[in-house]
């Protein structure tokens, strides 16, 4: 009488339990990223027109007072340097995931790894007046025209290339939260020191974060807060630069 039904399933049902564990688990996680995604901090009505105006008069300004005579000295020295066109203009991940063309200086001779390999320290591709460009930031000053048809922002997240859109938002959590700005020519990501190449994946994660960061936070004086740091650190890194020589 003390045998009948001793083994009655007891130690099976942690067993049992473990595949919903995980399930349940997978769900949370779902979920929790769904509620992140809708938590995207949403400003007033009046920055995106304020921004906007401050994007296009930037803008012009820059292309009126300072393109109308450095692209045709950049435009001869490219010539004059290398085989190609002026422009290098790529595929890039803009806002809700669209693409578009972002125009640039072409810094490289012609490849076929330009749409899918980033620019290292010392690359071969990278042409003796790129070196310079790159350096400066001054190839990115094509954008400026990006930003007159709208498809940037002067800051916002940095867009990346297909390629990188597409690998990276398979295993880095809230990666394609960046989409919901603007991209920009310059963000919060660029100015607390993640910019140019990406050696690791760690470092990846840290531009996600400020740029979900600005998302959140995202203002007018947010805005000139990093136009101003940015135009601070390209002049101080040309300084260093300088006297490193």
């Amino acid at each position: 009488m003390e045998q009948p039904f001793i083994i009655k399933i007891p130690v099976l049902q942690p067993a049992k339990q473990a595949a919903p564990q995980s399930d349940i688990a997978e769900i949370r996680e779902m979920f929790r990223e769904i509620n992140h995604r809708y938590m995207v901090y949403q400003p007033s009505p009046y920055y995106a027109v304020v921004k906007r105006i401050m994007d296009v008069t930037v803008a012009m300004t820059f292309i009126l007072l300072i393109m109308s005579w450095l692209y045709p000295i950049v435009a001869i020295l490219i010539k004059l340097t290398s085989k190609g066109p002026v422009f290098f203009i790529q595929k890039r991940t803009g806002y809700k995931g669209a693409e578009f063309d972002c125009f640039k200086f072409r810094t490289m001779y012609i490849n076929a790894d330009a749409d899918t390999k980033q620019a290292v320290n010392n690359d071969k591709r990278i042409t003796l007046v790129g070196k310079f460009l790159r350096l400066t930031h001054l190839d990115e000053t094509p954008q400026f025209f990006n930003v007159l048809l709208g498809d940037m922002s002067i800051v916002g997240p940095r867009p990346h290339m297909l390629y990188h859109t597409n690998y990276y938002s398979q295993f880095i959590p809230y990666y394609n939260l960046r989409h919901e700005a603007v991209p920009g020519m310059t963000g919060m990501a660029q100015v607390k020191g993640y910019i140019g190449e990406i050696n690791i994946e760690r470092e990846l994660r840290k531009r996600i974060q400020w740029d979900i960061y600005y998302l959140k936070n995202r203002s007018v004086w947010m805005d000139i807060s990093i136009i101003f740091t940015t135009f601070a650190q390209v002049i101080a890194k040309g300084i260093r630069s300088w006297f490193r020589k």
